[in-house]
């Protein structure tokens, strides 16, 4: 076990780095920023819908599992750009299947919205 800090005091400074982790995706990452502002257009929009509860939580954990593949897919594009900017074949499959990981999230959330209106609206 590596010494460092221990109890609130590491669950603080956690809390700190998540905040940089979100503030440098919205800075530096286009996508990230777009799908934050989808899901600041949609998060109310669930709220105010009237549909069960089960139906908010569907329509609401789709945005968020979609920033959360964002950042995941990010994180792996700037690992593999610190490596090196030379072509490797590895490092393009990685950033690819972080890219198809994003594409599913959305095309999921995409499904349970347009379910969800179905559901309700007919």
């Amino acid at each position: 076990m590596k010494p460092g800090k221990t109890g609130l005091t590491r669950i603080i400074s956690a809390g700190g780095y998540s905040l940089q982790g979100l503030k440098s995706a919205y800075r530096n990452e286009a996508a990230f920023r777009q799908e934050c502002w989808l899901a600041a257009v949609l998060l109310p929009l669930a709220c105010w819908w009237d549909v069960g509860l089960v139906a908010r939580v569907l329509l609401i954990g789709s945005l968020v599992l979609v920033l959360v593949v964002e950042l995941l897919n990010s994180a792996v594009e700037a690992v593999v750009d610190r490596i090196g900017p030379e072509h490797h074949e590895l490092a393009g499959r990685a950033k690819d299947m972080g890219s198809a990981a994003v594409l599913l999230a959305l095309l999921l959330a995409a499904l349970t919205w347009v379910l969800v209106f179905i559901d309700y609206a007919f």
